[in-house]
C-alpha cells in the first residue's frame, strides 16, 4: 500500500519516489525539485537549531504538494507525519518566499524579446505585432470571514479575479492577483500598473483580449458585430490567437489543481499562493516539465466561454497582499 510510503522518519522524498512519480505527485521532476529548494534555501532555513527542524527540501515538498493536490492541510500532514500546524505554516513560508522571488520569473518582454513573441504569435494565425494575451480567471475560495459579500462572482461563488497576461511560449508575463469575484476585468486592467505603463509606452505591440475589455491603442478586442469580410477575418484570426491563453490557464490549473478546485485560506494568502503557483508554472515550463498523464493537456479555462460586459458591483480590493507583477 502507498500508505507505507508515509513519512514517518521524514525520509527525503527524492529517495523514496522516481521522476514520473515526483511528477505525478509534486509536479516537478528530482532536478527541478533541487532547482526549486536551491532558490528559496536562504528563506526556508531554520532559524533555530532544534533536532527536529524541518529542513528545506522537506518544505519545499510539503507546499508542492498542496498545490498540486488543493487537498485538506490534515490529509497532506498525516502523509509527512506531522502536525496540521506545521503545514499551514510551511505554506505561509514557501509562499511568501516565491512571491519575493517572483519578478525574477514573472516580467514583461522588452527589446528583442518583444520581437520574438511578434514572430512567435504571427505563426499562428497571420496576427502581427502581438505582444502578448490578456485574460480574467477566477480562482474558487472558501466564504472569508470579512466582505464576504464582495467576493461572490456572476457564477454565483466565492472567488478571486485573476488578470493574466501569456507570451507566445505560454508563460506568464504579468499576474494581478488581489481583486475579489465581483470585480470586473476590465476594472481589473484599468487598476492595474501595467496598463498606466502600456498607455505610456510605444511598442508598436498590441495584446489580445477578449470583448470584455475596452479597445484601446495598445489592446485589440473582437468586432462584436462584424460586417465586413475583413472583420470576420480579424476576429477569426483574433480568436485562434488568442486560445493559447486559455490553453494556458486551463494547463496551469490542471497542474496546480489547489487553484481548480476551492483554495481553503484567507484572501490574502490565497492571492500569494496564486502567484506562486504562476512562478512555478514558469519554471515548469522553462523547463519541460510535462503535465502529469492523468490531466488534459488541451483543457480550456471553465471561465473562458462567458463574457460579461457590465461593470463590478464595486472597487474593493484585497490591499494586504503585494500581488501584482509587471514589468
Amino acid at each position: 500500500m502507498r500508505r507505507e510510503r508515509v513519512f514517518i522518519d521524514r525520509t527525503n522524498p527524492l529517495d523514496l519516489y522516481d521522476d514520473l512519480e515526483l511528477v505525478e505527485r509534486f509536479r516537478f521532476d528530482r532536478q527541478t525539485i533541487l532547482q526549486i529548494t536551491d532558490l528559496l534555501q536562504e528563506d526556508l532555513e531554520s532559524s533555530t537549531l532544534r533536532n527536529h527542524a524541518i529542513p528545506p527540501v522537506m518544505k519545499v515538498f510539503i507546499a508542492l504538494r498542496f498545490y498540486a493536490s488543493g487537498s485538506f492541510q490534515n490529509i497532506i500532514a498525516d502523509t509527512f507525519n506531522i502536525d496540521q500546524a506545521t503545514v499551514s505554516r510551511t505554506i505561509h513560508s514557501v509562499s511568501n518566499a516565491l512571491v519575493r522571488r517572483a519578478p525574477k520569473f514573472i516580467k514583461f518582454p522588452s527589446g528583442q524579446v518583444i520581437e520574438e513573441n511578434k514572430v512567435k504569435f504571427y505563426a499562428v494565425a497571420n496576427f502581427p505585432n502581438v505582444l502578448g494575451l490578456i485574460d480574467g480567471t477566477h480562482v474558487r475560495i472558501i466564504a472569508p470571514s470579512q466582505h464576504e459579500e464582495q467576493f461572490v462572482n456572476r457564477k454565483c461563488y466565492h472567488s478571486i479575479n485573476v488578470q493574466v497576461i501569456v507570451n507566445s511560449d505560454s508563460q506568464f508575463i504579468n499576474i494581478v492577483a488581489k481583486w475579489p469575484g465581483s470585480s470586473h476585468d476590465s476594472r481589473v486592467l484599468k487598476e492595474s500598473r501595467v496598463f498606466m505603463q502600456l498607455e505610456q509606452s510605444n511598442h508598436g505591440a498590441y495584446l489580445l483580449g477578449d470583448s470584455g475589455y475596452p479597445c484601446k491603442k495598445f489592446l485589440l478586442t473582437p468586432y462584436l458585430y462584424p460586417q465586413t469580410r475583413q472583420e470576420i477575418r480579424f476576429n477569426r484570426s483574433h480568436k485562434v490567437t488568442r486560445c493559447a491563453v486559455e490553453r494556458t490557464i486551463g494547463q496551469w490549473k490542471r497542474r496546480f489543481h489547489c487553484l481548480y478546485s476551492e483554495i481553503r485560506l484567507s484572501p490574502a494568502t490565497t492571492c500569494k499562493v496564486i502567484i506562486s503557483c504562476g512562478v512555478l508554472h514558469n519554471i515548469a515550463k522553462k523547463n519541460n516539465i510535462p503535465l502529469n498523464g492523468d490531466d488534459l493537456d488541451d483543457v480550456l479555462d471553465d471561465d473562458m466561454e462567458e463574457v460579461e460586459n457590465g461593470m463590478g458591483r464595486n472597487g474593493f480590493h484585497i490591499r494586504k497582499s503585494v500581488t501584482e507583477l509587471h514589468f
